[in-house]
């Protein structure tokens, strides 16, 4: 990831989240395009946006374009989380925050468990869904959708990933995201899904342009 000495304004993308894992995913899904990649410590901003919208796409346009605006470059920014069928889609828009702030991706995979734990397997139905924003200076920001289907397991497998993906089980691997190596993970999971068509628009611009249009 490019860091302060090698600054070009109409080359930089910043890649808005604190997420280490999310951070790590995202930058690996968006090699290859030939912007250079900041972070947010990358250009110093300390400030948090906070999440109120009350839905995926509103939280990841809320922190591309705040976090853009900081930045003053172009901005990519997701919003992503798990939904239950037999929780009426929660933890949903919450996944991150699923039981209040203070617990950890342990935490909320136990509480998911427990709040699950009187269904039969076939209640246990449930999905990713992943909404990449990306906000230029002076443009419409425009957003990128990815999904993956799947089911929760009775307890944690694997080792790979964050948040619940030890819990997701992806019938068509017969394992969790977790026991799912990263490359394989990246062709088919929501956040992959998500960006790959969010670097395609990128590649379109840089091809129409020669850089994105600020």
């Amino acid at each position: 990831m490019c860091g302060s000495k090698c600054r070009n304004l109409n080359h930089e993308l910043l890649v808005a989240t604190r997420n280490r894992g999310k951070l790590d995913e995202l930058v690996n899904l968006l090699q290859g395009t030939r912007y250079d990649l900041l972070s947010l410590e990358n250009v110093n901003i300390q400030d948090e946006v906070e999440e109120t919208g009350d839905t995926f796409e509103e939280n990841a346009i809320l922190k591309a374009e705040e976090y853009g605006q900081m930045a003053g470059i172009v901005t990519i920014a997701d919003d992503s989380g798990i939904e239950v069928d037999a929780l009426d889609g929660a933890p949903g828009v919450l996944s991150a925050r699923y039981g209040g702030e203070e617990l950890d991706d342990q935490d909320r995979n136990a509480l998911l468990l427990k709040n699950l734990a009187n269904l039969p397997d076939s209640k246990l139905t449930a999905r990713f869904r992943c909404v990449v924003a990306l906000s230029r200076p002076n443009q419409e920001t425009v957003t990128f959708n990815g999904s993956v289907e799947g089911f929760i397991t009775r307890k944690p497998r694997g080792t790979n990933g964050f948040g619940y993906d030890p819990l997701f089980y992806f019938p068509q691997r017969r394992k969790t995201l977790a026991q799912i190596p990263a490359e394989e993970k990246h062709s088919i999971s929501h956040r992959g899904k998500a960006v790959r068509k969010a670097v395609h628009y990128l590649r379109q611009m840089v091809q129409d342009f020669g850089e994105i249009p600020s």
